[in-house]
């Protein structure tokens, strides 16, 4: 098998926003372009973006980058549909998948990285981020032996992949600041703000507290 697939979720209606949230700019380049830019930078390949609503308008930010576009027509039904839309589109060949939220601007591709060495040094099925302590959230990490359980059509189908599979995982701390996305106007002025002062590190300790996922 070959190595780590990126798979960007980027299907959400930013109903919170009051509009389409990968649209906007970031550090001269919109949301969604970063997300998929920076997955590219981490080396993940392939890179599979999940689009939805405002789908052709998404997608047009998507020229000129090396990755194939999955539109999720279930997506107003929520996020697991994106991430099962995503992972059926891998190939055979694929070892692991990142799930990377696409509207969290502070994730770079240094903890992209750092997520799937340690996936490649342990040999873990399941690679978590924790930030500030033991919250969980995105990117996380799963190994392909994962993939049919999350392709099954179930609302909270990633955190019951992460209980069932605690034991083995692997968790790799960040920031809290490092988790920050883009839900309300408030968010994104922040981040106009911040982006290019955040910096985050990451260090492997075993998985404890209880588990949330990016559902």
């Amino acid at each position: 098998m070959t190595g780590v697939a990126g798979v960007v979720l980027a299907a959400g209606s930013s109903v919170r926003m009051g509009r389409n949230k990968l649209l906007l700019e970031l550090g001269g380049e919109t949301v969604v372009r970063r997300a998929v830019r920076i997955a590219h930078a981490a080396e993940l390949d392939p890179v599979v973006v999940v689009t939805g609503h405002q789908r052709e308008a998404v997608e047009a930010e998507l020229h000129g980058l090396h990755c194939s576009a999955v539109f999720n027509d279930e997506h107003a039904l929520g996020q697991h549909t994106s991430v099962r839309a995503g992972v059926a589109a891998l190939g055979r060949d694929c070892a692991a998948a990142i799930v990377i939220l696409a509207d969290m601007p502070f994730v770079t591709a240094g903890m992209l990285r750092t997520i799937a060495d340690r996936h490649a040094e342990t040999g873990a099925p399941l690679v978590v981020s924790h930030y500030g302590g033991d919250t969980m959230a995105p990117p996380i990490l799963y190994a392909r032996r994962l993939f049919p359980e999350l392709t099954r059509v179930d609302r909270r189908c990633g955190r019951q992949v992460v209980q069932r599979h605690r034991a083995e995982a692997v968790a790799v701390d960040w920031p809290r600041e490092a988790m920050r996305d883009l839900d309300r106007p408030s968010d994104y002025a922040d981040a106009r703000r911040a982006l290019g002062d955040a910096r985050t590190a990451g260090t492997r300790r075993p998985v404890a507290g209880s588990a949330a996922t990016h559902e």
